[in-house]
């Protein structure tokens, strides 16, 4: 167990100490990378939209030709298991598949016979400090190097890692990314806009991955009677607003108050995203800490 890893952690149809969880060699999620991941928030041990997790997950290994190891049914008994075993009321359950390991290095597909590696672990779910909240948070934008198939929610995470290790070392949260002159989102989060009011998401293509955070913000946008546009966001556009999000599962509703050096709006959280983070609140008061 460490700090961010509880156990037992599950591998392979057993829970044991993360220590004893060990993965060949060969596997092709260490060789290609080859493989998803899912992550579920729980709160007041209670898995957020669980469902809707493990559809997404499906929907993933579809897209990469990998079948699901487990049931539904079963996915719920590991998330279960690693939510009443780990020590917080706040959790992270991460799940992950990769296409196992075969006796070479090949790049097509190993044998039907070899089998997924599957593991999964909870961490603990720690958002924003009131001080972050309040200050806001730095970000820079980059180019969108990643691959055509973002909707993808697999493991080979390289340009992400770059794109985020970029903002890191110049003191910033988070890197947007654009490709073509449009925001798509963020390296590891999603990205709204506000403009004279009016609240703009990026719509949901293969360029962009669907959070499950990201619908909640347009849900409570509609139930609220927050102006919405969901539709593609230029960069002129992203660098005119008046406030700039960053949304996840972790960050909630963060606002972005600088981007590449230059203040968003005034350089401070602007009021739809404080009304937003309320409603966000309210929600996960009521909803989400009851699964």
């Amino acid at each position: 167990m460490t700090p961010y890893v509880a156990d037992p952690v599950y591998f392979n149809g057993q829970f044991l100490p993360l220590a004893q969880a060990g993965v060949c060699p060969l596997d092709r999620g260490f060789l290609y990378g080859d493989g998803v991941y899912e992550v579920i928030p729980v709160y007041s041990r209670q898995a957020f939209r669980i469902d809707e997790h493990l559809k997404r997950l499906q929907a993933t290994l579809d897209g990469i030709r990998l079948s699901n190891p487990l049931a539904l049914a079963d996915w719920k008994k590991v998330a279960l298991t690693l939510i009443e075993s780990a020590p917080w009321e706040d959790q992270s359950i991460y799940l992950q598949v990769t296409r196992g390991a075969d006796d070479k290095r090949d790049h097509a597909f190993p044998p039907a016979s070899v089998p997924a590696t599957v593991f999964a672990f909870a961490s603990p779910l720690v958002t924003p400090t009131p001080a972050v909240r309040a200050a806001g948070v730095a970000a820079i934008t980059v180019p969108d190097q990643r691959w055509a198939r973002c909707d993808l929610k697999v493991i080979s995470l390289l340009a992400n890692v770059l794109a985020r290790q970029a903002a890191v070392e110049q003191g910033c949260a988070e890197a947007l990314l654009i490709r073509n002159g449009l925001m798509k989102e963020g390296a590891a989060s999603n990205i709204f806009v506000v403009k004279d009011g009016l609240l703009l998401a990026p719509p949901k293509t293969q360029l962009m991955l669907p959070g499950i955070t990201y619908d909640v913000i347009l849900e409570l946008a509609k139930q609220h009677q927050q102006p919405l546009e969901v539709r593609e966001i230029s960069e002129t556009e992203l660098r005119a607003a008046d406030e700039v999000w960053m949304t996840s599962s972790t960050k909630e509703v963060l606002a972005i108050t600088t981007l590449d050096g230059e203040a968003v709006g005034d350089g401070k959280p602007g009021p739809v995203g404080e009304r937003m983070w309320q409603w966000y609140q309210d929600f996960k008061n009521t909803v989400m800490r009851k699964g």
